[in-house]
């Protein structure tokens, strides 16, 4: 009798679950489902958690001025938590089970390479928000994020040059996977071309959540004390940025004996470091937080205001970034996209993208490229200031287009024209 009682009740339970998910059901008709795909747990979060965020406050800010089409969009929300079958596993989630139009997602390469081939099987598309090392074009995926000639190839022209200090060693300093590597690869050809030689470049990387740079530090420094002025590249990635920072300060090693250029540390990385011992070190990027322009004041308000009404920790202090500026530009480019072809259709949009224009926080329009699918993007380099921010002492004249397959890899001269 118990039994056939618990029985009722939970058809009962059942049944009322049905009623309270049947709205939703039908308002899911009249909304858009867009998949947000970012590690909240892990080595990644550090950098990823802040991306989510502003995707949501993007997607608030276009539902707001009436949505896309006259619906809204629906986000959905997956923690891959920094494993690269997770995110391919999230990826099929969002779009197998969630039935997303479109992901906004990713930060390291070796995430975006676990889920390319689910978004090529599904015919569904990525927006993907970061710096990455190049040598690939996938029909499926728009590059938001900084190609080498945008952000490392730069970077390396400012530390050879006499305004950057006139580096003669170079450090390449990484996490061990596939974005470090094919980028110190495509610097090593770039500084041969310079006249550096192998014996006056070090190459050393770590793996994801490494915490102990004591003895790499050291390393550095006997480096440095060769005789000729050397510079640091670090593609570190994750929270072990906090630590090789902080063990830099301990150190003592000043940007005026060894400049840092970091590629993967902005504004939000730098939150939990110290930055008083790092004054001077550098990071090359396409947007920084204390640029000045209208659209920079509008998105940083926007965004502390959207932090603080929705409970992020720290909320006075949150800080934007370059892949936050890039996954709000990408947002905005795919509603454009979405808009002019009238349609969610990948095949559809993915016409109709090639082109689109967009005023960013940045103080540049930015055009997506109506072949490569990346944007054209204007570099910046900063030095770090006391209180975590960068001070731009260099930037380009305007946005530069992207170059995917780098000139300095063996063979790719053919596929500059795809």
């Amino acid at each position: 009798m118990q039994t056939r009682r618990s029985f009722i009740k939970a058809l009962a339970l059942s049944a009322s679950i049905a009623a309270i998910g049947a709205p939703i059901g039908a308002h899911a008709a009249d909304t858009i489902k867009v998949g947000i795909l970012h590690s909240l747990s892990g080595t990644m979060a550090i950098s990823e958690t802040a991306l989510k965020n502003v995707a949501l406050m993007t997607i608030e800010e276009i539902n707001a001025k009436g949505g896309v089409m006259g619906k809204k969009l629906e986000p959905v929300v997956v923690d891959p938590a920094s494993s690269e079958s997770l995110f391919a596993e999230r990826a099929r989630q969002l779009i197998s089970q969630d039935k997303v139009a479109v992901v906004f997602g990713c930060w390291t390469s070796a995430s975006r390479k676990a889920v390319n081939p689910v978004f090529k099987e599904t015919n569904n598309l990525l927006f993907y928000p970061v710096q990455y090392e190049g040598e690939e074009l996938e029909k499926n995926v728009f590059y938001t994020g900084a190609a080498p000639n945008q952000q490392a190839i730069p970077a390396l022209e400012y530390l050879l040059s006499e305004e950057g200090g006139s580096a003669k060693r170079f450090v390449l300093l990484g996490t061990d996977y596939v974005y470090p590597r094919t980028t110190n690869k495509i610097l090593r050809a770039f500084l041969k071309t310079k006249g550096i030689t192998d014996a006056d470049i070090m190459e050393d990387y770590t793996p994801f959540g490494h915490s102990d740079y004591q003895t790499i530090i050291a390393n550095i420094k006997k480096f440095a004390s060769e005789g000729k002025k050397t510079a640091v590249v670090s593609t570190i990635n994750g929270d072990s940025n906090v630590p090789f920072y902080k063990e830099l300060g301990n150190a003592g090693l000043k940007a005026t004996d060894v400049p840092v250029v970091a590629f993967s540390v902005g504004e939000e990385e730098l939150r939990g470091v110290d930055t008083k011992p790092l004054v001077g070190h550098l990071a090359a990027w396409n947007y920084f937080m204390t640029i000045k322009n209208p659209e920079n004041d509008a998105f940083i308000a926007k965004y502390k205001a959207w932090a603080k009404k929705n409970g992020v920790p720290n909320a006075d202090s949150v800080v934007t970034n370059d892949p936050m500026e890039a996954t709000y530009v990408g947002i905005h480019m795919w509603k454009q996209a979405v808009e002019k072809a009238k349609t969610t259709d990948t095949d559809k949009v993915i016409a109709a993208i090639g082109g689109q224009t967009f005023k960013s926080p940045s103080g540049f329009t930015l055009t997506m490229d109506k072949t490569n699918h990346h944007l054209h993007k204007p570099v910046f380099i900063g030095e770090v200031r006391a209180d975590g921010q960068f001070d731009v002492v260099w930037k380009t004249k305007g946005p530069v287009r992207a170059q995917p397959w780098s000139p300095f890899i063996a063979g790719n001269e053919a596929k500059q024209g795809l």
